[in-house]
């Protein structure tokens, strides 16, 4: 049977040297049941933060390259002090960035995608009985440039490994102790689930839960990667995350959750012929802008409004594109709005249940709050309203469904 469990602990997990020791007990409390060990770990604290104002200190528009180069930098130290901290329980262990183990990448440099890895060497420490420790969201280009995963990026990192090495599941420590069905910090009743499908889970983070990074799921999903999700510093049992099974069906909403790191676009006047919103949207992807929510006005005239929603630190650069786009196809002005929030609802008994798009819009107008745009999938209704109305939406839809403790 095989025994090996990798193991992601984030920023929050090891921000300090007494929190590096207590993951270096529970890192030796698994090893010491007979398990191999591989450790993914995340830069200390708020490392990462600091880095960024640091290079903003410099430059405003720093070179991606360079901010590779300095971003991997926090990760490093976490990854020596680990091993050092499990060196000192009397434990081999041995830390590695990730060049040194082989996580291949493409050239995007700030959020590079896995083209492959080579295990070898992480297998070859595993067979000398070592835990191995690996800095999460990093790796190497085949021209042996640094690259980043993108914030959130040692989750990948974590999923990755565990797919490549064939572990019996990939286990993410983090400071909650679990999925829950909204926001703790926002709707206080809150409960946490005991499992959740790849699929909602992906819909969830992708909607605004910060447990997990989307594409960390994605690629769980795509090669059935178990995911235990908990607490770093409890032993009680977290949130597992695999493929849909029957008992979840019978949950018609698993979660609801709110963003607030999006912003609205709108070019007005846009001439309504084919082929007009391939153009803009080409160009915008020409530049790696994501797009979330589209929305084109009933045409009047020979003339539409498009309205589409991007992250907000894209925004500046968005409307620049959108700006040279307008021009091109002699649309008219160019407007924003970043006082917006999108909030979702997400579950796999959507596809079975009819009416959930009248009860949370019911919800939201007894609650005098207004909806300026909708985007359905099978599983997720999102709304963007009001950033100042987030709460007070998320709450209400919340207890509309039932979805808090019931004790």
């Amino acid at each position: 049977m095989n025994r090996l469990i990798v193991q992601k602990y984030g920023g929050s997990s090891v921000a300090d040297t007494d929190r590096i020791k207590g993951v270096a007990k529970r890192v030796v409390r698994h090893r010491k049941k007979g398990c191999r060990m591989v450790v993914v770990v995340s830069a200390l604290g708020d490392t990462t933060d600091k880095l960024i104002e640091l290079s903003r200190e410099i430059t405003d528009s720093p070179s991606e390259r360079e901010m590779d180069m300095l971003m991997s930098t926090g990760e490093q130290v976490s990854v020596a002090l680990l091993a050092m901290a499990i060196h000192k329980l009397g434990y081999e262990a041995i830390s590695f960035t990730g060049a040194q183990v082989g996580i291949i990448t493409d050239t995007s440099h700030t959020m590079a995608r896995i083209l492959k890895i080579n295990t070898r060497r992480i297998e070859q420490e595993l067979k000398k009985g070592k835990i191995v420790i690996v800095a999460g969201f990093q790796g190497i280009t085949m021209t042996q440039d640094i690259t980043t995963l993108g914030r959130g990026g040692s989750n990948l990192t974590a999923v990755a490994l565990a797919k490549a090495l064939g572990a019996m599941y990939c286990e993410m420590n983090t400071d909650v102790p679990g999925v829950f069905t909204a926001d703790p910090r926002v709707v206080p009743n809150v409960r946490k689930l005991s499992r959740i499908s790849y699929e909602e889970m992906l819909e969830l983070a992708s909607a605004g839960a910060q447990v997990l990074q989307p594409r960390s799921i994605e690629v769980a999903k795509k090669f059935n990667v178990p995911i235990h999700v908990r607490s770093t510093f409890s032993d009680e049992e977290g949130t597992v995350i695999s493929k849909e099974v029957k008992t979840m069906e019978d949950i018609v909403v698993s979660g609801v959750t709110v963003n607030r790191n999006e912003a609205k676009i709108t070019l007005c006047d846009v001439p309504d012929k084919p082929g007009i919103a391939a153009k803009i949207f080409k160009m915008i992807a020409q530049n790696n802008i994501n797009i979330d929510m589209i929305i084109q006005n009933v045409s009047r005239t020979g003339y539409t409004d498009i309205s589409f929603t991007v992250l907000q630190r894209d925004l500046s650069k968005t409307m620049k594109v959108a700006k040279k786009v307008a021009d091109k196809i002699g649309a008219g002005i160019v407007t924003f709005n970043d006082n917006i929030a999108k909030i979702s609802v997400v579950g796999i008994g959507m596809r079975s249940h009819s009416g959930i798009a009248a009860k949370m819009f019911s919800s939201l107008a007894r609650n005098k709050i207004n909806i300026d745009m909708i985007s359905t999938s099978e599983i997720k209704i999102s709304c963007v309203i009001n950033r100042k109305q987030a709460t007070k939406a998320v709450r209400a839809i919340h207890k509309e469904f039932g979805l808090g403790r019931t004790r």
